[in-house]
């Protein structure tokens, strides 16, 4: 245990739920395709955690992802005051299915 320790920094957030996340996505799918990489207004997001780097260049990790949408950017509004943290964490597990 004390290895895993020491292996690095390690953001974490509680585990989210993928089935709730999904259903938070459904206002996401307005601008993002959950089965494609192919741009709607948003890009695509299918397959987002296996990419290296989000399309603002930073690297794809649960902390920039939710940077992303805590902040919005690009056209796309601030989430930060709209979903709970809670959402936030389900929404993430979700797009880790992708």
């Amino acid at each position: 245990m004390a290895a895993a320790l020491t292996a690095g920094p390690v953001m974490s957030f509680a585990a989210g739920d993928a089935a709730k996340g999904k259903e938070v996505f459904d206002q996401c799918s307005v601008c993002h395709n959950a089965d494609s990489t192919e741009k709607k207004i948003g890009p695509g997001l299918k397959g987002l955690f296996k990419h290296d780097k989000l399309v603002d260049g930073k690297a794809v990790n649960e902390a920039n992802v939710r940077n992303k949408i805590n902040e919005g950017g690009n056209g796309m509004p601030s989430y930060k005051d709209i979903l709970s943290d809670k959402e936030k964490d389900d929404v993430i597990a979700y797009l880790k299915t992708l």
